[in-house]
């Protein structure tokens, strides 16, 4: 007979997801915002999009994390050419039966990475949205269970290079997170020129070092710590204050909704959980607010033209919002 194992701790869950950042270090330099966003994602059971220039590692980091938790990985290249079906998957002839059968597409995975998810037009891109709002695939009328833990994580170029298509702006509120993963500073670029001259191989993950610390078992029990983390009657208001400022900016032509307070209030119990209290402050809100917060909003044309940042509005609205005590 079977022992049944019983499921990690919180202090022992908190303990090795906080240690999949060291292990990530060890093939990725100077993203850990990036790494932190990923691990606050997985743990709400929602999506990042991760925006950079090329070459500033996005994908190595994906598939450093999913090395590092011990959970399968997939990696869909989105071109304009890309169907839906290619995503999703498809009904095919099963030889053996004669008959049509569900093929599973590379959304069968636990982290998906969908690479320059801004190069495919907007019919490939919906494609993804039910499968990361119901962790579910439907075809032909039948729904396909997606496995758990599940994230995608998409990655996009700037919008001002060539030959990119603009997320609308409900795809862009299915994902929880953005994350900015900037230039390495000359520090961090002569580290990673440094390693590539010692051998370093981005392509062989495990030769860098990077193994297996956590799994997701301790992911789902840090989702079930986060459920516990308590978040006072004085802090959820200032969360919903936060997103209302944001629509009484005079610079924005879309404010944060209802949607994008709830999802400031969820990433900041994960924040708070990772660092290993049972409730949410002030500060943990300020520091979640820009990755949760700043791909919902829209500048109005004028705002634009005279060269306001979204960031520098989203602080503004911080900024004017009094701090619960």
């Amino acid at each position: 007979m079977t022992t049944p194992v019983s499921p990690p701790s919180d202090h022992d869950a908190r303990e090795r997801l906080g240690a999949v950042r060291t292990e990530v270090a060890k093939a990725v330099v100077g993203q850990d915002a990036a790494v932190s966003g990923l691990l606050v994602a997985l743990l709400c059971g929602g999506h990042v999009l991760m925006e950079g220039v090329p070459g500033v590692a996005k994908t190595l980091l994906v598939r450093s994390l999913a090395a590092a938790l011990s959970v399968r990985t997939r990696r869909v290249q989105f071109t304009p050419d890309l169907m839906p079906g290619d995503i999703t998957g498809s009904m095919v002839i099963d030889s053996s039966r004669g008959e049509l059968a569900f093929r599973e597409g590379p959304v069968f995975t636990h982290l998906l990475l969908a690479d320059e998810i801004n190069r495919t037009p907007p019919k490939t891109q919906s494609a993804l949205l039910e499968a990361m709002e119901e962790g579910q695939v439907s075809v032909d009328g039948v729904s396909h269970a997606l496995p758990r833990p599940f994230l995608v994580a998409a990655t996009q170029n700037p919008i001002e290079y060539e030959g990119t298509y603009p997320l609308p702006e409900a795809q862009l509120d299915r994902f929880l997170l953005k994350v900015v993963l900037p230039v390495p500073d000359r520090a961090q670029e002569l580290e990673i020129v440094s390693r590539h001259a010692a051998g370093f191989d981005p392509q062989d993950i495990a030769a860098s070092g990077v193994s297996a610390v956590a799994g997701a078992d301790d992911i789902e029990a840090g989702r079930l710590g986060v459920r516990r983390v308590q978040v006072s009657p004085e802090v959820a208001g200032y969360v919903v204050d936060v997103a209302r400022a944001t629509r009484q900016s005079p610079s924005l032509g879309l404010g944060a909704s209802p949607r994008g307070a709830v999802a400031l209030m969820r990433t900041a119990r994960a924040w708070a959980w990772l660092s290993g209290r049972d409730f949410v402050t002030p500060d943990d809100v300020k520091a979640l607010a820009q990755a949760t917060l700043a791909h919902r909003l829209s500048l109005r044309p004028e705002a634009e033209l005279e060269g306001v940042r979204v960031s520098a509005v989203l602080s503004s609205a911080l900024a004017s919002v009094p701090v619960p005590r």
